[in-house]
């Protein structure tokens, strides 16, 4: 998720040569353990007006970074203050450690450090730690100051925003090719998670769908829909044929509204998932021109009881598009831990046509967000590993990519298998199907209606031919309809033909009910109908209504 931030603009900065002097200001520092954070995800510790303040934890240390691209001298010292005398600090640089006293009073003071010599180039942490504390605090530091031959062209983010740069794959397709499926892998390895982590398998044109890390103790899968229109921040001032609609969920999903990125719907489930295990994602759109809206639906396969569970769909309007623009990337989306990296496998990703095909991905391009093409932060890459594409970003370790940069992987013709009869969430739909199934034939008059194998029907016309063999090819006129009684599908003037074989299951076990030239009413669950997958103007786990006239058979 990207976030908005109120920021007072500060460029980074790069030092000429013949000053050979830097100021990092305070609030690019981070604390280790990560400070605490406000629900608007505002440090407690760092502000652009105070610098570091309220530094009370002894066992905190605070850590500026920066990238040096000359050897020789580096002198440090630090404008710091603090309310109570006798405070010590210890600052380690280049393999150095110095100690020093934090002056008590109102007014910032410049207190010089020492001196390293800076023997390479690259990336240089400043670790101050607290010796001695006396009182509450610790020392509100205003800025690192740097000075010597070493500093000539320094790089730092002198930005509020602590954020690592966002990296991205972008998956090239032609425009003439429908995608109407959307499958890729994510690993992430041990060590590469930390809290505030976005790592995305799924982005298209619309919306975005991953995994994320929240907290110590909470992690989610985020599925997410973008509304139509051009409103940032605030979904109430969305008009509601702008708004993405919520068509369906999965048990236990979360399900929403969301802006300050854009607006749209937003759905995630809680879900402990765990560095070094891979999870497959699926997303699929089902397109309609006529009302220029798209159902995209998000599916999340759930290693441990080897099924899909569906996440959510939405149906997106002012659209009527298949899947465009595909996409993955990995997210620092809070910046009190930014020094941190984060790393994540994307593999066997694929797209499946319009035609029913699927085509396999071997190529994907390198970029980055604002802070990259900023150059605030540097540290960030990409490339393949064992057959896989993958991603980093953060840590403050040398580039090994350049924005544009393509990556290729080989082929491995290991389609994806989907098959959703079987989902995580089927005994608690059956309940819940059930339930209505029962309702509904109450409403309508329970004498009449008979069972079989979980179809409901009733004659509502007595044939005088044979029964309906699951063999033959039916000639029949029918009206497809949900309970709340939207019809979706029928024929018209003329009938339509089907091998029965090739239909759905509750028409399989339905149809055979009723005579040639009669008429049946089936009431068929989700189950034996079209399960949880996407089919537009159909939700996902949606009982079915369907009158049938069986005209003939072949």
């Amino acid at each position: 998720m990207k976030k908005i931030f109120s920021t007072v603009l500060v460029f980074t900065v790069f030092i000429a040569a013949a000053q050979n002097h830097a100021s990092i200001p305070a609030f690019t520092a981070y604390a280790v353990p990560a400070e605490e954070s406000t629900d608007e995800a505002e440090s407690n510790m760092f502000t652009v007006k105070d610098g570091l303040h309220n530094w009370t934890d002894a066992a905190q240390q605070i850590q500026f970074y920066y990238h040096l691209h000359h050897t020789g001298k580096l002198q440090l010292a630090l404008l710091l203050k603090n309310k109570t005398a006798g405070n010590l600090l210890t600052v380690a640089v280049a393999g150095k450690t110095f100690t020093i006293n934090v002056p008590a009073g109102a007014a910032f003071k410049k207190i010089n450090v020492g001196t390293v010599n800076i023997p390479s180039t690259g990336f240089y942490p400043v670790i101050i730690s607290c010796k001695t504390k006396k009182g509450k605090t610790i020392a509100d530091i205003q800025s690192l100051e740097l000075d010597g031959e070493a500093v000539q062209d320094i790089q730092f983010n002198a930005k509020e925003r602590r954020n690592a740069a966002s990296v991205h794959l972008r998956y090239p397709l032609a425009d003439s090719i429908k995608t109407i499926a959307f499958y890729n892998e994510i690993t992430v390895p041990a060590g590469m998670d930390p809290v505030h982590s976005y790592y995305m398998a799924c982005g298209f044109g619309r919306g975005y769908f991953g995994m994320q890390v929240i907290s110590p103790t909470e992690r989610r899968i985020i599925f997410s829909v973008w509304d139509a229109g051009n409103e940032a921040v605030d979904r109430n001032k969305v008009s509601d044929d702008n708004k993405v609609k919520l068509m369906a969920k999965g048990e236990d999903v979360f399900a929403d509204g969301f802006g300050n990125e854009g607006t749209g719907g937003h759905s995630h489930w809680i879900y402990n998932w765990v560095a070094g295990t891979t999870y497959k994602f699926l997303v699929t759109a089902a397109a309609d021109s006529a009302t220029q809206t798209t159902s995209y639906a998000g599916y999340f396969f759930i290693p441990e009881l080897q099924q899909w569970k569906l996440v959510a769909c939405f149906k997106a309007p002012k659209d009527g598009n298949t899947l465009k623009n595909l996409y993955a990337f990995s997210e620092n989306f809070v910046g009190t831990n930014g020094q941190q990296m984060r790393k994540a496998y994307f593999s066997n990703p694929w797209i499946r046509r319009d035609n029913g095909d699927w085509k396999e991905l071997t190529q994907a391009t390198f970029s980055y967000d604002a802070t990259g093409k900023a150059g605030d932060r540097t540290d960030y890459g990409g490339g393949t590993e064992n057959n896989a594409f993958y991603l980093w970003h953060g840590g403050y370790q040398p580039a090994t990519a350049k924005y544009g940069d393509v990556f290729t992987r080989t082929a491995t013709a290991q389609k994806p298998a989907i098959d959703f009869y079987k989902n995580a969430d089927s005994l608690k739909e059956t309940i819940k199907e059930q339930a209505a199934i029962k309702a509904y034939i109450a409403a309508d008059g329970n004498s009449s209606w008979n069972e079989n194998n979980g179809v409901h029907y009733k004659m509502l016309k007595e044939g005088s031919g044979d029964f309906v063999k699951l063999s033959d090819t039916v000639v029949v006129h029918y009206k497809g309809q949900l309970l709340n009684g939207f019809v979706f599908d029928e024929t018209k003037d003329k009938p339509a033909t089907f091998p029965l074989k090739r239909l759905i299951k509750g028409w399989q076990l339905g149809v055979p009910n009723c005579r040639v030239g009669g008429s049946i009413r089936l009431v068929m669950p989700a189950s034996l109908a079209y399960t949880i997958r996407n089919m537009g103007e159909i939700p996902p786990n949606s009982v079915l209504v369907f009158d049938v006239e069986v005209v003939g058979v072949k």
